[in-house]
């Protein structure tokens, strides 16, 4: 695939870490610009990536073959608005703002082929994983190009229905604040058995990373590596009875169900 020459629009952290993500794979820097209003934000993105910064939208995407929607969703209406009459038929537009519909999109920004996708924040490390969904004006190329932008921090996957994006809101984007939860929790009851706190963080920290490792790694799936580590009348079974006991699996999903829920919901306020 020819490399595209990419404009972002909106050059915060996830923007940052696509663009290094980009360069890393071998895009050069004279293929991808960004504009921000931060004069500061500016400055740190050239320095760090060498790629031409600019304060106005309507300049970076001129030349451009795919433009990257990167700003908080509060202000996506007033930016798409606003940078409407400068975009050429035919450039991909690829939104990671979440609750930002495409139909929103196309009601400010015209007719366009669309890739709303929604990446979680594990993609500042390249760690993330995507939900992507095109609409039905995007070639075949412009997937492959939307696949490469995202794959650049992560694990990209396709959606055939846009309304999924909730689906993958819940799991995924809203997905590392849950692990977290757990590692919070997991700690403070080591340090309430007795370990001092910083040995319970590290005993935690490297038992996720551990578990998640082989978990992606494994040929079974998650159900049963637990069965695997789980001796019948051990320590493992006692702490997970003890889980299904309290309804965790029952909890998981009205915890998701209810992010699902607030996301459809977000989306039909930003998009007004």
């Amino acid at each position: 695939m020819t490399q595209p020459r990419i404009a972002f629009i909106g050059a915060g952290n996830m923007a940052s870490s696509l663009i290094g993500g980009l360069r890393a794979q071998g895009l050069p820097a004279d293929a991808i610009r960004a504009s921000d209003p931060g004069a500061e934000q500016r400055a740190r993105v050239a320095a760090e990536h060498g790629i031409q910064v600019f304060e106005n939208n309507a300049e970076a995407v001129q030349g451009a073959e795919v433009v990257v929607l990167a700003v908080k969703p509060q202000v996506m209406k007033g930016v798409c608005q606003a940078l409407a009459p400068s975009l050429s038929d035919g450039q991909l537009i690829v939104s990671i703002a979440a609750g930002i519909t495409c139909a929103s999109l196309e009601n400010w920004l015209g007719p366009r082929p669309l890739v709303r996708c929604m990446p979680n924040t594990p993609a500042l490390l390249r760690e993330g994983v995507s939900g992507l969904y095109a609409n039905a004006r995007v070639s075949a190329a412009q997937k492959a190009q939307a696949e490469q932008l995202l794959s650049a921090v992560g694990l990209a996957l396709w959606l055939e229905e846009e309304r999924l994006i909730d689906a993958v809101t819940a799991v995924s984007g809203s997905g590392p604040a849950y692990f977290f939860l757990l590692i919070e929790a997991m700690t403070a009851a080591g340090e309430r058995l007795g370990l001092p706190r910083d040995t319970a963080a590290r005993l935690t920290l490297q038992t996720a990373l551990g578990a998640a490792r082989m978990a992606v790694s494994s040929d079974v799936d998650a159900a049963e590596l637990r069965r695997r580590v789980t001796s019948p009348a051990g320590t493992t079974e006692a702490a997970i009875k003890t889980f299904q006991a309290g309804g965790f699996e029952a909890l998981v999903e009205q915890a998701l169900d209810a992010a699902a829920k607030r996301s459809a919901e977000l989306a039909e306020q930003l998009g007004q």
